[in-house]
């Protein structure tokens, strides 16, 4: 996917609170660990960077969830194949 430098940087700022946010709720990290990983998760990258933004593809929470509990997240943990209300509503959806 081809997005303008606008939308791409606002897909990476909405990723990384998502992101950040999760790792506070669920992975029990600090503002500034979270935000660290979140940095980490979605480095910017060039717009001449072969698929640039491909990380888009799933939502922060699949990231999220992956990063705290482990490939196969869902097979343990069932409840958290889909996003949660709660992360839903903090992104007001």
């Amino acid at each position: 996917m081809t997005w303008s430098e606008d939308e791409y940087v606002r897909n990476l700022r909405d990723a990384r609170r998502d992101y950040a946010w999760l790792m506070r709720r669920y992975g029990g990290r600090t503002r500034e660990e979270a935000d660290a990983d979140a940095w980490e998760a979605y480095p910017y990258e060039p717009s001449d960077r072969p698929f640039r933004g491909i990380e888009f593809h799933d939502d922060a929470w699949h990231w999220a969830m992956l990063a705290i509990h482990g490939a196969m997240y869902w097979r343990e943990h069932p409840e958290l194949l889909e996003p949660s209300a709660e992360y839903l509503m903090s992104r007001g959806e």
